[in-house]
């Protein structure tokens, strides 16, 4: 069997056995749509209400990280609020500044427009504001400029999240626009059991974020985007933030949530951009199938990653040390930011192999647990010698946003 697959925007092939238990999967198709009049159907009936008395109006959007087409709906938005004192913030968490590429990703022909009215949130150096302490004890501190207008839209996309449930909604004020220090409370929370994919309600990153972006006195409004398997705007909801999230969310799973017959040996994940760009975000693909794959299974992890690594903490942990059971010892003597995705992983490989095919010099890769290949086709022919002929493979393409699920 010949199975194409896209690795940095190019498109290859690997060969696999003949057999009737292999799956390939990618995120469901739903019905194309006219993404125009999806985002205008979403915004006519509440712009008009949101935009009323609008003195100062702050505009939170994505980063490079994520493939929400922020530029569309601003293309919507901008007859109605050209005319206003708008500022754009790019709601960075705590991840570095997009390069000059990412931010024409991110806003279309509307950089040069708004070009001197976009900033970028620094977690570590912009002015903060303390709001208060959530029931979880995260001191929650945003950036200032939050509470220096008198509104709030947050443009982001809603997909499955590995330990918050899903992005979207909240996580645009925390990670996105919070202090570091309120981030690493946050997501130290993540190493709790409950912390999963899909998952809500008692999900204590998710409750944690929602009190903490209710403790923001000014009116926040939300339009939330469902992409499909395309990258086209499928669904869209605008609305106070936590209602649009909540009604976005059927959607999401409709998209995402890929049903498989079996649990499977090997797991061939093909992450795609902007997932790819490093190992930090392309981790997502692993946490995402890690339910469908047998003890002891190869998960082959495919991702160009051509800025490396991507976290300094996450990397320093795993590379220094020798066995699992030390990574651990490390993490409950202090927890840092990053240290819950060497967490996940290190549970991982605990109970299943990981390989993988990336940029990433073979050697970094081999000091924190991973095996390297260079190319697809090899790592493939060496688990199928190991599991054998017969083996349960599952190929998932857009790893990094499809939740496959046993039926």
């Amino acid at each position: 069997m010949k199975i194409d697959y896209i690795y940095s925007g190019i498109i290859k092939e690997i060969k696999i056995p003949d057999n009737s238990n292999i799956e390939i999967i990618q995120p469901n198709e739903v019905p194309t749509k006219n993404e125009k009049e999806v985002i205008q159907n979403a915004l006519n009936e509440k712009l008009p209400l949101f935009l009323k008395d609008v003195e100062k109006l702050l505009i939170i959007v994505n980063d490079g990280t994520r493939a929400t087409p922020t530029a569309k709906v601003i293309e919507e938005l901008y007859p109605k609020i050209k005319d206003l004192d708008v500022t754009f913030i790019v709601a960075l968490g705590s991840h570095r500044k997009p390069t000059e590429e990412e931010f024409t990703k991110i806003f279309g022909k509307f950089y040069e427009i708004y070009k001197d009215n976009t900033v970028c949130h620094d977690a570590r150096n912009d002015p903060m504001i303390e709001l208060g302490t959530t029931s979880r004890g995260t001191k929650v501190k945003v950036n200032k400029l939050a509470v220096e207008y008198n509104k709030i839209l947050i443009i982001s996309s809603v997909e499955p999240h590995y330990f918050a449930g899903y992005t979207g909604g909240r996580k645009s004020i925390l990670p996105g626009i919070s202090a570091y220090e309120t981030i690493e409370q946050n997501h130290a929370l993540a190493l709790l059991p409950e912390a999963k994919i899909m998952q809500l309600e008692g999900n204590p990153v998710h409750e944690d974020m929602l009190e903490a972006a209710a403790m923001l006195s000014t009116e926040t409004w939300a339009c939330l985007l469902v992409i499909d398997q395309d990258r086209r705007v499928f669904s869209a909801e605008f609305d106070k933030t936590n209602k649009a999230f909540s009604h976005t969310i059927p959607d999401a799973n409709k998209v995402y949530k890929v049903p498989i017959k079996r649990p499977v040996d090997i797991v061939i994940g093909i992450i795609q951009p902007p997932l790819d760009s490093d190992l930090y975000q392309s981790h997502k693909g692993i946490e995402n199938a890690r339910n469908v794959i047998n003890t002891d299974g190869i998960f082959i992890l495919v991702s160009a990653c051509r800025q490396g690594i991507g976290n300094d903490n996450f990397y320093k942990l795993l590379s220094s040390c020798t066995t699992p059971d030390e990574v651990f010892t490390r993490i409950k003597q202090q927890y840092k930011l990053g240290y819950h995705k060497a967490a996940k992983l290190i549970d991982f490989v605990q109970n299943h192999q990981l390989w993988m095919v990336s940029e990433i010099p073979s050697d970094t890769l081999e000091r924190i647990f991973i095996h390297s290949f260079n190319d697809l086709q090899s790592a493939v022919n060496e688990a199928i010698q190991i599991k054998g002929k017969d083996a349960d493979i599952l190929v998932i393409h857009d790893a990094g946003i499809v939740v496959p699920g046993v039926k």
